[in-house]
């Protein structure tokens, strides 16, 4: 893979067995650039150290794909809620994106939110599921439908991450070669 790939993790990390990890390690045993970044406090998540922590990996490693899943798809809306001068990027994965008034206590300073005008992206694919404990598929359709995006919903899949089932997940590697193809 030749693109540069910049994998962001939600509340509680995303650490092994969970398909993040998977896909970071496939990118790395093929030689990619990956930069799968560990935010601070990532079960006490705060939302300007993380946006923080965002802006400085987006400046240093200045990646062509980002693959987001949960909170950090809504710290990607807050940071281009912003509308600073944020380089385009060609891929923004959106995978299991929690409700824009999500109300868990421990993530209070992350919502509610607006969706934002533009994602600084190229190409976008709003992945979700139809049983998602933090977002309903009424939303899902609907934050499709104001993004304008392609959209992915895989059937029972619950948060898409390893206490669902999703480790390994072949697919997601797959839709990124397809990028990296062209």
């Amino acid at each position: 893979m030749s693109k540069r790939v910049l994998i962001l993790h939600g509340w509680g990390g995303s650490d092994y067995p969970h398909w993040q990890s998977y896909l970071a390690s496939e990118i790395a045993k093929e030689y990619g650039c990956v930069n799968f970044l560990k935010f601070s406090n990532f079960n006490e998540p705060k939302l300007t150290l993380w946006m923080s922590e965002l802006e400085e990996a987006l400046h240093e490693f200045q990646p062509d794909i980002v693959v987001c899943h949960s909170l950090a798809n809504t710290l990607w809306f807050h940071l281009c809620n912003k509308k600073q001068n944020l380089q385009e990027i060609e891929k923004l994965f959106l995978v299991a994106p929690p409700s824009l008034d999500c109300s868990v206590d421990e993530l209070s300073e992350f919502f509610p939110l607006s969706l934002p005008e533009r994602l600084y992206a190229k190409n976008i694919l709003l992945i979700g599921s139809t049983n998602d404990p933090y977002m309903s598929l009424d939303e899902l359709h609907a934050m499709q439908k104001v993004l304008a995006c392609n959209m992915q919903v895989l059937k029972n899949a619950g948060h898409i991450n390893s206490e669902s089932g999703y480790g390994e997940w072949p697919w997601i590697k797959e839709e990124l070669k397809k990028v990296d193809a062209f």
